[in-house]
């Protein structure tokens, strides 16, 4: 399937959220619907042998998760174009396969409740933090819509694709934009002995570099209504809060200065933990794929 948005599935009801945010979002931008689940190798190949029957049970089971999936796509879109794959293979590892084709990737959280203080699941986590395409995590259905899109950026380079990620998004679903400057002065203390001029200095640039950033957007984009926001207080606490009255928050994986550097960066792994709503998070096209390791994903396959 040519264009097309991903999403994975596990027969978890955090799963099917996740297919129904997929099929309205494959509608959004004219793509199918890719529905896929994994078999881990292991459950296959049991060293104390199997019961009869075994094997054949995984694929019932495994086509039991894609049928269910398919159905709730279908329910929430009517005539979608789906697919389903079922792979055998590390949850995490074929996951990310999928991504090197799709426009986008989407996958469920794991867990109970509201976003907020939730423990997502590892393969979340890892898929977000590697994948090729942008990875959205929307594993709970949203009561109400905002018509808003809530954005993390910091002027720098690496923050380009999330901006370019949110614009399609907010023009697509005809919605407000939310773009969100945070800066914590704790950061650059160990720079400065205390509150100097200097720092006010650095405060300016770093606000400049985030308008100047914005203004092609702004250009390309002149149908949306942007909402510039520069704020002093921390990525997370700013983004989560906005996230309260956003329909999807959009971050990098990783950033310069408040936004941190990390495979998953700091403000994007607490943004997850911490979202009221679907989180997408987008790699720098000049960032290359972090490798994937393998061991601390284990053999979870709950998302």
């Amino acid at each position: 399937m040519n264009g097309h948005v991903a999403v994975g599935v596990d027969g978890s009801p955090a799963a099917l959220a996740a297919v129904r945010w997929a099929a309205d979002d494959a509608v959004r931008r004219d793509r199918g619907l890719r529905i896929v689940h994994v078999t881990e190798p292991w459950l296959f190949d049991q060293t104390l042998g199997t019961p009869p029957g075994f094997r054949e049970s995984l694929s019932d089971q495994s086509r039991g998760v894609l049928h269910e999936a398919t159905k709730a796509a279908h329910d929430r879109v009517p005539g979608l174009r789906v697919e389903t794959a079922s792979p055998q293979g590390r949850v995490r590892t074929e996951l990310l396969n999928e991504a090197r084709d799709a426009d986008e990737l989407v996958v469920g959280t794991r867990g109970l409740g509201g976003f907020m203080g939730l423990v997502l699941g590892s393969v979340s986590m890892g898929v977000a933090g590697h994948a090729e395409c942008p990875v959205v995590v929307a594993g709970h259905p949203q009561k109400t819509a905002h018509g808003e899109i809530a954005v993390g950026h910091d002027g720098s380079p690496e923050s380009e694709a999330a901006l370019e990620y949110a614009f399609e998004e907010a023009y697509l679903r005809g919605a407000r934009l939310h773009a969100i400057y945070a800066w914590q002065t704790s950061v650059y203390l160990p720079m400065f002995a205390s509150y100097t001029p200097d720092l006010e200095r650095v405060y300016d640039m770093g606000k400049r570099a985030a308008k100047e950033q914005l203004a092609p957007w702004r250009e390309k984009y002149p149908q949306i209504d942007v909402l510039d926001a520069m704020v002093r207080t921390h990525p997370v606490e700013a983004l989560s809060e906005a996230s309260s009255k956003a329909d999807l928050v959009v971050v990098g994986s990783r950033g310069r200065g408040a936004l941190g550097s990390a495979v998953l960066g700091s403000v994007s792994h607490g943004v997850l933990h911490h979202s009221y709503c679907p989180v997408a998070v987008v790699r720098s096209r000049h960032s290359p794929p972090a490798p994937d390791d393998e061991g601390s994903e284990g053999h979870e396959t709950r998302r």
